[in-house]
């Protein structure tokens, strides 16, 4: 990695996510009661680099995508510019809203429910982003399987996000992806499609289970090491991550591999778990941009996210990162390892 280049470029999703904290999740045709909302930023790029302004990364953050010339449209551009987020390739168009999201969570467990409007996330592509001049050392990308443009195959059978993500690399950066759980027709074939072009894959068990076409428990470490280096082995660059929310697995392309349990986070400490993944990418991509050893990386990653939980919106929790790492000190670490 180029010790000249500094800084995050984050692309894809840009949402508005309206925070609906409810009293159970109802069975369908029955009431349930929201107790408070609010709203907050949403999608993965959007959340990582609210994180990162709230870990007082010291390096410069930039966003790319695409809003809608609305009212929400213009809150995310505020917003991201008052975090110090660079909005110079936030881009925006009147063919269609701002996308949005719904995130139902409920107030006892702190489980979530997306319903997703996906909006001018859906007119994304590869044109929208300029590598020319950019100094950034990374590049994230979220989330494959919710970037309609980015998820289409060209004439050749390869994806436009695995061209951006080429683009990326021939300029100097790093490439870092993400996707989002979901039940996508093609999620096996456009995962695949980018991997040999990213450098550092960040997903859950989920996620893995669907490029894999296999089934992941959450609590078994082994499996996910062994998934983890069948991912490499379809093409990613560098590193794999898996998370869920009882710890995470890496490896790397030179034979390293590491494994972190959860905090051990008493009862009522989390009041809402939207945006726990993209707060725990948030603390891999500080660290990889920090040039920190693997198990630094996932310590960093797991203690990120359990900040994350404090509060229902994405990113309200996030701490710097000395305060993010002293979690791990004061509450500990839950087990991990072991098939549920």
């Amino acid at each position: 990695m180029s010790t000249q280049r500094k800084g995050i470029l984050a692309a894809g999703n840009f949402i508005v996510d309206h925070v609906k904290i409810i009293d159970r999740y109802p069975q369908q045709d029955m009431l349930a009661n929201i107790v408070s909302e609010s709203q907050s930023n949403g999608g993965g790029p959007y959340n990582v680099l609210k994180d990162l302004a709230a870990m007082k990364v010291g390096f410069p953050l930039a966003a790319c995508g695409l809003v809608g010339d609305d009212e929400d449209g213009r809150w995310i551009r505020e917003d991201c510019a008052t975090h110090g987020i660079d909005i110079a390739q936030l881009h925006r168009t009147a063919e269609c809203a701002t996308s949005y999201t719904d995130a139902m969570t409920v107030q006892g467990n702190g489980r979530r429910t997306f319903f997703h409007q996906r909006g001018a996330n859906a007119l994304f592509d590869e044109i929208h982003c300029n590598f020319a001049g950019c100094d950034a050392r990374l590049f994230h990308l979220g989330y494959l399987m919710l970037l309609d443009r980015l998820d289409s195959f060209d004439e050749c059978g390869q994806t436009r996000a695995a061209i951006l993500l080429a683009r990326a690399k021939a300029a100097g950066l790093e490439t870092s992806v993400d996707a989002v759980s979901t039940e996508h027709p093609g999620f096996r074939a456009i995962a695949l499609s980018a991997l040999p072009f990213t450098d550092h894959l960040v997903i859950n068990e989920v996620e893995a289970s669907r490029v894999l076409e296999t089934t992941l428990g959450a609590h078994d470490a082994a499996a996910l090491l062994f998934a983890a280096q069948n991912l490499l082995a379809a093409g990613v660059q560098r590193s794999v991550t898996i998370h869920t929310e009882y710890g995470a697995v890496a490896v790397t392309r030179e034979g390293e591999q590491g494994t972190q349990p959860s905090l051990k986070l008493p009862d009522g400490f989390s009041k809402g778990a939207t945006g726990a993944g993209d707060a725990f990418a948030a603390g891999l991509l500080y660290s990889l941009h920090e040039g920190w050893p693997l198990q630094s990386r996932l310590l960093l990653a797991v203690t990120t996210a359990a900040a994350s939980l404090a509060d229902p919106s994405p990113s309200a929790g996030v701490l710097p990162v000395s305060e993010c790492l002293a979690l791990g000190e004061r509450f500990g670490f839950g087990g991990f390892g072991q098939a549920a």
